[in-house]
């Protein structure tokens, strides 16, 4: 969209701390665009009074009167143009601009609706609200997403997850080549439910910091097996030859596996997070015929948190990619010493929140696909591609800016694989919380311009691997991992029968490195 002046119409009673926020995004993504507001009179408050009370509580009680993106706010009036120049695009935010001058306007929808209560309606049900923007003109649909709600708190964080990603939606509106897509299906959800989800969710929250102080959460471990033929990601089943634990004696767990075969030895590198300091390092394990052997290695720290080591070999080198998403930057690193000493050879995005960066090489080029943020909302819905001639870049983000806004399909789960032809990628579906299940998706389509995949198969945990959670899978040679999450309280007792009663319910009884368990 080449528009290079926006204007964003707001009713003045509701003006809020993220109409702000898409301003300055606006700008700061587009900086030779002139964006400014109208301010539209408007009767009504901008929640009935119900959702108002909860929110109020909210913030009073859960929130601890920290700042949210519902603050009522007060526009800079350098910002505020009456008598504006006529815009090439108006983003209604009010739901009161009629135009008949040819310029083009888009307004927010929830679940199919213009209000932005039936975003509320949803989260009071304990749903995502499907979010998209609309053509006033054609009735078209131009963008839409899927909200993840993994860093929400009650009904202000889900709604800040909302109105976060719209703003990624309508940045996506004026960056991307313009195209309509699919319209979203209404929902029909009942919005008075507040003093209900009030009742519920306090109880919920305080439950969640007992068991937080009674239990590690959540308590990742990863788990193996060796695999002649199809694995998980080929065949979509976690059967056949029976998944076995990497045990870990120390008071951290075990995340984001990527196993690799190098200089004749075979080692699984994963995410060691210290419940002491709460943060993760990458550490590597040897793996022998009968599975692991000795003690976890450290491969690599850094001050800021560190996990997702994406292991890629080349021309006879070895490297790692771990996320860093604190840091701010995605930086590359090459094998010195195996398996123990890297050093960093490059950043190759700089400036950007971007989580579990995975690179493959497809049609010449090398493509990396990663989760991105800008410190609000979840961190699992919005997909970002960057592509570049080399491993080392330049890297260039796609044109489609975000591509995907989908806590189903965006966040990576492992490394990309070819098979039969076909490019197969591992994503966490997020849509009912972090890390619940992975789905393998078929790339379609490809290019600078372009990105399209289908959901070949959905992997759950259950009777074949216990717990809650699975959000990795990959494979190397014979040896494929995965990791998951189960209960695990403090005491160490507790935690002894509890891993016995799981393995005992799901392994038959002890697993493949129960000595080393029992040390």
């Amino acid at each position: 969209m080449s528009a290079t002046r926006v204007e964003i119409a707001v009713g003045r009673r509701s003006f809020c701390r993220w109409h702000e926020r898409l301003r300055a995004r606006l700008t700061r993504v587009a900086p030779k665009t002139q964006v400014w507001f109208r301010l539209v009179d408007d009767d009504s408050a901008p929640w009935p009074a119900s959702l108002s009370h909860l929110l109020a509580l909210e913030r009073l009680l859960l929130r601890r009167l920290r700042p949210t993106l519902l603050d009522a706010a007060s526009p800079d009036p350098r910002f505020v143009a009456d008598d504006a120049p006529t815009p090439d695009l108006v983003v209604d935010l009010a739901g009161a601009t009629t135009r008949s001058d040819g310029v083009r306007v888009l307004r927010p929808l929830y679940d199919g609706h213009k209000s932005q209560i039936a975003a509320a309606a949803a989260l009071l049900a304990g749903a995502a609200p499907t979010i998209a923007l609309e053509d006033a003109g054609s009735g078209s649909v131009v963008a839409a997403g899927l909200p993840s709600l993994e860093a929400a708190d009650g009904l202000t964080g889900g709604l800040e997850s909302v109105f976060s990603r719209l703003v990624t939606l309508i940045e996506k509106a004026l960056l991307s080549p313009p195209c309509a897509i699919e319209r979203p299906r209404a929902i029909e959800r009942r919005a008075d439910g507040a003093a209900g989800f009030f009742l519920r969710s306090l109880p919920r929250h305080v439950a969640r910091e007992i068991y937080h102080l009674c239990c590690y959460s959540p308590h990742w471990r990863v788990g193996w097996r060796y695999v002649d033929g199809p694995g998980a990601i080929e065949t979509g089943s976690l059967g056949g030859a029976r998944w076995r634990i990497m045990r870990d004696r120390d008071l951290a767990f075990a995340a984001d596996p990527f196993p690799i075969e190098w200089g004749g030895r075979t080692f699984v590198f994963y995410e060691r997070l210290d419940y002491r300091t709460n943060k993760g390092a990458i550490f590597a394990r040897e793996f022998g015929a009968a599975g692991p052997v000795g003690e976890p290695v450290p491969a690599l720290e850094e001050p800021w948190h560190l996990s997702y080591p994406q292991l890629i070999a080349l021309d006879g080198a070895l490297y790692m990619l771990p996320e860093a998403s604190l840091s701010g930057a995605v930086v590359l690193y090459r094998c010195v010493e195996f398996p123990s000493r890297w050093e960093r050879v490059a950043t190759l995005l700089d400036g950007v929140e971007a989580a579990d960066a995975t690179i493959f090489s497809h049609a010449g080029r090398y493509w990396m696909t990663s989760v991105v943020r800008d410190g609000w909302g979840g961190y699992s819905d919005t997909l970002a591609i960057h592509h570049a001639p080399s491993l080392l870049g330049p890297w260039t983000e796609h044109a489609q800016r975000p591509v995907l806004v989908d806590s189903r399909y965006a966040r990576p789960a492992g490394a990309v694989v070819e098979h039969n032809g076909a490019l197969l990628r591992p994503v966490q579906d997020c849509s009912t919380g972090y890390g619940k299940r992975l789905a393998i998706m078929r790339i379609d389509a490809l290019d600078g311009e372009t990105f399209r995949q289908t959901e070949l198969f959905a992997l759950s945990p259950g009777r074949l691997w216990p717990g809650n959670r699975l959000h990795t899978l990959n494979r190397w040679g014979r040896l494929e991992c995965i990791d998951g999450a189960i209960l695990s309280p403090k005491s160490r007792t507790l935690r002894r029968l509890t891993d016995a009663a799981i393995d005992r319910r799901a392994f038959g009884g002890a697993d493949g490195d129960a000595a080393h368990a029992a040390g």
